[in-house]
């Protein structure tokens, strides 16, 4: 199954809120579940997950993570698997 992930940069290594127009940026991963995406999410990214995993009905959740960089929002829905080539 394809999910999409929205990535929101919260705050940089010094805690500081991340105000800038490239905060968010959005990956595809294809994965057997939400439990997969973001297991591979964090391998992938050398992420650290912080609390739980916010699971919601259809596929969706909610998740924090610290990277390098500082600490993100991760949203993870279901992608389209349809093909749209015209």
């Amino acid at each position: 199954m394809r999910f999409t992930v929205e990535e929101r940069h919260l705050t940089d290594v010094n805690g500081r809120p991340v105000a800038a127009p490239d905060a968010v940026s959005f990956h595809s991963r294809e994965a057997e579940n939400l439990d997969a995406v973001v297991r591979d999410y964090l391998v992938s990214g050398g992420a650290e997950l912080i609390g739980d995993v916010l699971k919601f009905p259809g596929l969706q959740a909610v998740a924090t993570v610290r990277k390098t960089g500082g600490v993100y929002t991760l949203q993870i829905t279901p992608s389209s698997q349809r093909d749209f080539r015209v």
